[in-house]
């Protein structure tokens, strides 16, 4: 196909891809569910595991392998424009007061996930249907556990702006504490990519680039954008050129930290937080946010879908397996985060909230597995159980986020006076 048959091709695309996501998001807000979570699904039902087994020679008309670089890119832009976003409404000042329990819950939704997922990675690399045959045990082993103590942080982060808890102090503790899951995650996996590539300065520029990137940017890109928070308060507006310059410094940033080997997000996350709040802040977020959820994010859950073959799953065994790799990441994240969170002097009901929101993987694990997957780290046998996973954590999130929120009201019910805020009980000052 040319480049222009390509261009037309991919309005078709997107025309699809909007329709289905969106019944597919309307279907899942009648049982509680996000759309965040619709999306994840509709790139499984039009990849090869549902469209592609349904109606094969449709499926490849219609995404072509030739198309999806496009797909691919353009998902990556809307990733970073959301991360932006995110960033900007991060409240850093919450941060501080609940940084004990942000950094012990991070750390155990590391630990006892990494453990439990290297455990599994010590048996299953005897088997050439899990991990391609050049790669060691205990590489295999660092990658599963990695791949097993992501959190999905865009996924947490939308989550959490649905549901209307952006900015409060349960909705902050689970963005720190995920955040900080994931940096340390990546790091992991650039030891794994490091040493699979027999190349130990891709681990040193990933993790010393890293910090140098958010020292820098919290320290001084803050300061010197100060000057232009003042600047539009005082015109009342966001201009083209002062909206051309901050797109143009995100899009530097997100590939300054791709480049050093800890993902594009992470540097559109930061540059968020770095802006001046006031009016700068809230007309990027006026300007970016419509778009970019309604049709760019979408892209990148359908790119994952197109690698998506459940159909290898073909045998009792390997059904077997994905239960076993389930039942660890929810264990080893749902319960070790709560503990932690408890053990720090949280309530019951932030605790057992931050369990089952930091519980879900969706987004940061699809990337960490097309990795693994491009790297041939994994099979697609693999990547396809770990797929699962990924969807069905993010699944049960908001029904578990919903339950545990309820327990908790029916227990304080009987205590005494409680108030309801965006749907989280507060409990009112004695």
């Amino acid at each position: 196909m040319t480049n222009f048959d390509l261009s037309v091709l991919f309005f078709l695309q997107i025309f699809v891809i909007l329709i289905v996501c969106r019944v597919i998001g309307y279907l899942g807000t009648k049982i509680g569910q996000p759309l965040v979570v619709g999306e994840m699904i509709a790139g499984v039902v039009l990849g090869p595991s549902i469209f592609g087994l349904l109606a094969p020679d449709l499926q490849e008309h219609l995404f072509p392998k030739e198309s999806r670089s496009i797909i691919y890119a353009a998902a990556q832009a809307g990733l970073v424009l959301y991360m932006f976003v995110i960033g900007m409404e991060f409240d850093v000042s919450l941060i501080r007061s609940r940084l004990k329990s942000a950094a012990a819950v991070s750390f155990s939704g590391i630990v006892v996930p990494f453990a439990l997922g290297a455990g599994l990675a010590f048996f299953l690399v005897q088997d050439n249907t899990f991990f391609t045959g050049k790669v060691d045990a205990w590489i295999a082993m660092l990658f599963m556990g990695a791949a097993m103590s992501i959190t999905a942080f865009p996924m947490l982060a939308r989550i959490i702006h649905e549901r209307g808890l952006a900015g409060t102090p349960l909705g902050t503790l689970a963005l720190a504490a995920g955040s900080m899951d994931d940096a340390v995650a990546w790091c992991v996996l650039a030891v794994v990519l490091a040493s699979f590539k027999a190349n130990l300065s891709i681990a040193l520029m990933a993790i010393g680039g890293g910090a140098l990137f958010v020292v820098f940017n919290l320290l001084v890109t803050r300061r010197l954008l100060k000057p232009l928070g003042a600047y539009v308060e005082r015109r009342k507006e966001v201009s083209g050129p002062v909206m051309a310059g901050i797109m143009a410094l995100l899009f530097i940033s997100a590939w300054l930290t791709d480049t050093i080997g800890i993902y594009a997000v992470f540097g559109a996350f930061i540059l968020g937080t770095a802006m001046p709040r006031g009016l700068l802040s809230r007309e990027l977020m006026h300007k970016i946010e419509p778009l970019t959820v309604a049709v760019l994010l979408p892209l990148f859950f359908i790119n994952s879908g197109l690698n998506t073959s459940i159909g290898l799953l073909d045998n009792p065994y390997l059904w077997l397996v994905t239960g076993l790799v389930l039942a660890a990441a929810v264990g080893g994240k749902f319960v070790a985060c709560w503990l932690a969170a408890r053990a720090c002097g949280e309530s019951q009901r932030i605790s057992l909230s931050v369990g089952s929101l930091m519980n879900a993987r969706g987004l940061m694990e699809l990337i960490a597995l097309n990795i693994g997957l491009e790297q041939k780290i994994i099979t697609p046998t693999l990547f396809a159980v770990l797929i699962i996973m990924a969807i069905a954590t993010t699944l049960i999130t908001s029904p578990l986020f919903e339950l545990v929120n309820h327990k908790t009201a029916r227990d304080a019910a009987a205590e005494g006076p409680v108030e309801l805020e965006t749907g989280i009980l507060v409990e009112k000052a004695a």
